[in-house]
């Protein structure tokens, strides 16, 4: 989860994808391809696998005694215009976020924590799902944007369906934390037009003590490469992101984030092309006040030294952010 982004700047040099005629990718599926997908994907609810946890309660039956407390229906904490993403992403219009409730990580740094942890949330039928994301797109949102989506995945996927019956037909944005399994993201191919993730890590110690997953750098490299399968570079139309992947870097302090390890794979694994979203908007939320090594705002140097290792890895697509003293 994630709080507001502050202004962000192109990197210097960066050009975007030049203009392309291309519509949401789902608007060609056909109803039986639509069929396929939604029985696979709640499948995965019966002994849960939609996410890397696997926790294996049954959700069908709506049990949500697993890591992200959620049961059958999904659970939304709001849906409204958002001006605070990335320019290609938020354009002049917003875009329409729909934030859902609880997470499948524990971050101790969360900014956005009464919804992760505490469960702010109301639970919602699929069919209000549907309605509003149509009600995002009605007030002239660029796309629907699916912030914290990972453990919901079925319900997003039948609630597009029903949508684009009704009409939908802007992009949709899977706006994660980057710890995504597999079989999920799979089946959101053809559905999703722009990858928004997190890579957050690339120590595993870390991302246990902070965020209670050890294997998370090993799922978020997985899972951010089958990304880039599926959407590939970034491409704009009249300067708003219909389709790609855009990666998202919070810098930690303590080096905690393992930049250079992060940018070494987008470079060689990903592309040169992948456009980053270098974040400077870390602060000590939640129970980070609690723990020393996270218990401050980073650095103008460190955030400077991150851009350099970015910029070094030959990475200059993306944005950066101005740094604010605290």
């Amino acid at each position: 989860m994630r709080g507001r982004l502050h202004p962000a700047l192109p990197v210097e040099g960066a050009t975007l994808a030049p203009m392309i005629a291309m519509k949401p990718s789902y608007l060609d599926l056909s109803k039986s391809a639509w069929k396929i997908k939604i029985e696979e994907a709640y499948s995965l609810l019966e002994g849960c696998r939609v996410c890397p946890r696997a926790c294996g309660i049954n959700r069908l039956e709506d049990q949500r005694n697993g890591i992200c407390r959620s049961g059958l229906r999904p659970v939304v904490a709001s849906h409204n215009i958002h001006m605070g993403e990335e320019p290609s992403i938020s354009g002049a219009r917003g875009s329409g976020t729909i934030f859902f409730t609880s997470c499948n990580m524990r971050c101790v740094f969360c900014q956005n924590y009464p919804i992760s942890q505490l469960s702010n949330g109301n639970e919602v039928e699929v069919e209000e799902l549907a309605r509003m994301m149509c009600s995002l797109k009605e007030r002239g949102c660029h796309n629907i944007n699916l912030v914290t989506p990972s453990h919901f995945v079925p319900q997003i996927i039948k609630a597009v369906s029903l949508a684009k019956e009704d009409g939908l037909d802007i992009p949709i944005i899977y706006n994660t934390s980057g710890y995504d399994s597999l079989d999920s993201l799979k089946l959101l191919e053809g559905i999703v037009d722009i990858y928004l993730p997190d890579m957050r890590y690339a120590d595993k110690d870390y991302s246990l003590r902070y965020s209670g997953v050890a294997n998370y750098p090993a799922v978020n490299r997985a899972a951010v490469k089958e990304m880039y399968r599926q959407a590939g570079d970034l491409i704009t139309e009249d300067g708003i992101a219909i389709r790609g992947l855009v990666v998202r870097h919070l810098i930690l302090p303590n080096n905690i984030s393992g930049t250079d390890e992060v940018m070494h794979f987008i470079s060689s694994e990903l592309s040169k092309e992948v456009y980053i979203s270098l974040m400077d908007q870390y602060f000590p939320a939640y129970k980070a006040h609690e723990l020393p090594e996270l218990s401050g705002r980073i650095t103008k140097e460190d955030y400077d030294k991150a851009f350099r290792m970015m910029i070094g890895y030959g990475l200059e697509n993306g944005w950066v952010q101005e740094h604010i003293e605290a």
